[in-house]
This record gives C-alpha cells, sequence and structure tokens, in this order.
C-alpha cells in the first residue's frame, strides 16, 4: 500500500510542475502556443499513471483489502470531488486534443468547451492541491530516505513507471506538434487567445475555492 502511495505523489508531483508550466503559457499563448500544446500532450502520460494508482487504491479498498481498509478513504467531501476533478481533466485535455486535431478552420464548440472546463478544473484542483500537497515533501523524502524505517521495495520501478509514461507523452507530444502548427499561425495572424482574462478569471475562482476549502476544513 506505502509503494502504492509514493507512486501516486510522485507523479502527482511531475503533474505538478507540468501544469504550472501549462498555466504559465496561457497570458502568451500567442508566443508560447507550442509549449502549450507540448505541456498539455506531455502530462497525459503521469496522467495515466496517477489515474491507474489512485483507481488501484479505489478497487483495493472496495474489495475488502486489510490495509486498504485500514487506511480508510478519504473525507466524504474529497471523495465527492474526485470524480468531478476527473471528469474535468478529461474535458480539458480531451477538447485541447481535439482543438489540434480540427484546427483553428473548424473548431466547433471545442474552443469553448476548452476555456470554460478549465475555468471548472481550476478551483477543483485547487481545492485538491489544498488537501493533499503538504504530504508530496515527505512522501518524496522518505521514498529516497536511506533509512530502513522508511524503505519501501519497488522505489526503482515507481521512478522507472514515471519516466516511461513521461517518455511515452514526450513522444506522443513530438508526433503532435506538427498537427498543432496552424494554431500557431492563427493566433499570430488574428491576435484571438485567451490571454490574460481565463489566467485572472480562473485565479479568482481558485481564491475562492480555496477560501471555501479552508472555511470548511478539508484537509
Amino acid at each position: 500500500m506505502v509503494g502504492n502511495e509514493r507512486l501516486t505523489v510522485l507523479a502527482g508531483a511531475v503533474l505538478l510542475v507540468l501544469i504550472v508550466v501549462e498555466l504559465v503559457t496561457v497570458p502568451t499563448l500567442r508566443a508560447l502556443q507550442s509549449v502549450h500544446v507540448f505541456i498539455g500532450v506531455l502530462l497525459a502520460g503521469p496522467l495515466a499513471v496517477k489515474l491507474g494508482s489512485t483507481g488501484y487504491r479505489f478497487l483495493r479498498y472496495y474489495t475488502g483489502s486489510p490495509a486498504y481498509v485500514r487506511k480508510g478513504p478519504p473525507r466524504l467531501p474529497l471523495r465527492v470531488l474526485a470524480p468531478l476533478l476527473l471528469a474535468t481533466t478529461l474535458v480539458v485535455i480531451g477538447s485541447g486534443i481535439g482543438l489540434v486535431v480540427t484546427g483553428p478552420g473548424h473548431p466547433g464548440p471545442l474552443l469553448l468547451v476548452h476555456g470554460m472546463s478549465t475555468l471548472l478544473w481550476l478551483p477543483l484542483l485547487a481545492i485538491h492541491l489544498f488537501a493533499y500537497l503538504w504530504q508530496v515533501p515527505r512522501s518524496l523524502a522518505d521514498d529516497w530516505s536511506n533509512h530502513p524505517a522508511e524503505y519501501t521495495p519497488g522505489r526503482g520501478l515507481r521512478l522507472g513507471v514515471n519516466l516511461g509514461a513521461g517518455l511515452c507523452g514526450a513522444l506522443a507530444a513530438i508526433l503532435v506538434l506538427p498537427v498543432a502548427a496552424p494554431w500557431s499561425a492563427w493566433i499570430t495572424t488574428t491576435g484571438n487567445g485567451p490571454g490574460p482574462f481565463l489566467l485572472i478569471t480562473g485565479m479568482l475562482v481558485v481564491a475562492l475555492a480555496l477560501l471555501a476549502a479552508q472555511l470548511l476544513r478539508w484537509r
């Protein structure tokens, strides 16, 4: 069970770094469109690892595995949050990949879906981070500690799984970049794009979500 937790934490830490980079590109998409697309596809790799490890924990708990039953489920608000966060994450990534495929000529509703789902996803992600981020430094430090009390078998496998997922995501991103080239030309030519408005709105809803989480003590 501890090994699965540490796999989840490592994948989550990688995801967090990539998500921060992805959000930084939003206000300057005209210059960083290719980076935005590359990171958006790349993070699908560690996301798959995190979904797999959390899904495994879910399965083991509800099939009565003693170690997972003793650990118990997350708090009820976080259990309610989880499927919403999963759904919005998949919509954000799916609509982004859909936009790459369709191109700027015929995006249909995907552009609106991508923007609106991002605004819904940000506060859910913020609450999730508020609840779990404090565990990350300790878990990563313990996994790389040489102290016998902190040792859990499989450290190399956990690292290998995350590296493999990252390499698969990077390969997919490299293959997708040429397909996304029309978007860079479209943004440069038209000047359209979410710009700082989406980021500012996102920061406001994140602040409100964190305030609510603090008041409700969702940690």
